[in-house]
């Protein structure tokens, strides 16, 4: 292999992200203040969720043809929910629809297309006004990691598809979700977004067009995950007198198709790497699962879970900074107000 593939090579698993795996200067502790689960890191989410009956639940899951979102359909619609599943086609979620034991529903959803969030979102609310009933759970799992800078609409693309697209959707969805009578909402992060954006934000380059001749994938991608622990830090706070929770969570890392963007050789060394010291889908699901159905979560809102456990982090890191969670929420409805409600 020539130096500069090598190079391109070591780089580019790290944005997969690798960098989960890795040593960093952060130590992690169970929240002994909130309840904590008897469950692990190789507990797998049919596991967290045995003996639950989600019968009369209805979840929607984004990102559901493949890896964390299939597992995570499939096993809330085998406790019995009915479960919205979607994909960036409509032909894509069907596919995975068809593969479910139980009632599901494939819509599509291409969170790079803002309008798309909104159709997605108006397809869900209709079909659960005509059931005359709620949104239980919505689990914000699509994520995607790019090796090259792209913009969408004049932002960087990962944080359009991993933040913005979801900040869209469930805008438009609290209205369903605050119908319930204890919905919960969790989003999928990483601990890329304390590892490797331990700065957390510079909101004057946001958008990421000034960054596109020293575009740093890894860095990217921990930013758009840091969004989702602030994303779901004030919608905790701006739910915060009603019913429905919101919470983060890091699957850990997991063999799935994340790296289906990089490079052939990228994708090989990936799959050889991950399937050494990887999660299965089976137990990446499981923290997500966890947090969007067991009985004990009741109520615990605002929370960052790894391992099926919420934790807290020792080292620099913005997970919990109310402050700039407040400032990502008003410049996120600034980026798109034309798609708000």
């Amino acid at each position: 292999m020539q130096r500069r593939q090598f190079i391109k090579l070591s780089a580019g698993v790290a944005t997969v992200p690798f960098v989960s795996a890795c040593a960093s200067d952060h130590n992690i502790s169970i929240d002994t203040s909130l309840p904590v689960s008897k469950f692990g890191a190789d507990s797998t989410a049919e596991q967290v969720a045995e003996g639950l009956d989600l019968s009369g639940k209805t979840a929607l899951v984004t990102g559901c043809n493949s890896g964390l979102g299939f597992e995570t359909m499939r096993v809330l619609a085998l406790r019995g929910a009915h479960v919205f599943g979607t994909g960036r086609t409509l032909a894509k979620a069907q596919t995975a629809c068809k593969q479910v034991q139980g009632n599901t529903t494939p819509v599509a959803l291409e969170l790079a297309d803002f309008q798309s969030a909104v159709a997605c979102a108006a397809t869900v609310r209709d079909a659960l006004a005509a059931q005359g009933k709620p949104l239980d759970i919505l689990i914000c799992n699509a994520g995607v990691n790019f090796l090259d800078f792209e913009l969408v609409n004049g932002v960087e693309k990962t944080f359009v598809i991993n933040h913005l697209g979801h900040f869209v959707l469930v805008n438009h969805l609290l209205s369903a979700l605050n119908t319930g009578p204890a919905s919960r909402v969790v989003h999928v992060g990483s601990r890329s977004g304390y590892r490797t954006a331990p700065n957390g934000f510079d909101f004057e380059h946001l958008r990421g067009d000034a960054a596109r001749e020293h575009y740093d994938a890894n860095f990217a991608y921990g930013r758009s995950k840091l969004a989702n622990a602030l994303f779901s830090l004030q919608l905790a706070k701006n739910l915060a007198e009603s019913t429905t929770t919101s919470n983060v969570i890091h699957p850990g890392l997991v063999k799935t198709n994340i790296a289906r963007n990089a490079p052939s050789f990228i994708r090989g060394a990936f799959t050889m790497l991950s399937g050494v010291i990887a999660k299965t889908p089976e137990q990446g699901a499981a923290t997500q699962v966890y947090a969007a159905t067991h009985p004990q979560l009741s109520g615990v809102s605002g929370a960052y879970f790894e391992d099926c456990n919420p934790v807290v982090i020792d080292g620099p890191n913005h997970f919990f900074d109310e402050t700039m969670a407040k400032r990502l929420w008003d410049v996120s409805v600034d980026m798109t107000q034309d798609y708000l409600i």
